[in-house]
C-alpha cells in the first residue's frame, strides 16, 4: 500500500495542512483524502505541485508500507516502511480514480 507522508514533510518545514492547500492551490478536500488515505491514486499534476512547494521529490512523499508487515504489527502500532524511489507511470492509470 503506498501512503502520502504529508505530515512528516510539513512538520520537517514547519508548516501546516492549510498552508499546503494555499500555496498548491489544492482542494483542502483533496488534501486530506490523500492524507486519510482515502484516495485511489494521485494525479502527477498534484504530485508535482506537491513537490515543488515542499521542495522534494516524489519519493520523499511517498511510502510503500508492506500490507503483510502492517499486519503483523497493527497491535505494536509499528509500520516498517520502504520510501518508494521511483513512482511507476501506471499508478495514476491503475486507480479508479485519481486526484
Amino acid at each position: 500500500m503506498i501512503e502520502i507522508r504529508v505530515d512528516q514533510l510539513l512538520e520537517a518545514h514547519g508548516r501546516t495542512f492549510y498552508w499546503l492547500a494555499k500555496e498548491t492551490g489544492i482542494s483542502h478536500t483533496t488534501l486530506w483524502r490523500l492524507k486519510k488515505g482515502k484516495a485511489l491514486g494521485i494525479n502527477f499534476e498534484t504530485l508535482e505541485k506537491m513537490c515543488k512547494v515542499l521542495r522534494c521529490q516524489p519519493g520523499d512523499l511517498l511510502t510503500f508500507v508492506n500490507e503483510t508487515q502492517s499486519r503483523k504489527n497493527r497491535s505494536t502500532k509499528k509500520q516498517e516502511t520502504v520510501t518508494v524511489g521511483r513512482l511507476s507511470a501506471g499508478l495514476a492509470r491503475r486507480s479508479k480514480r485519481a486526484i
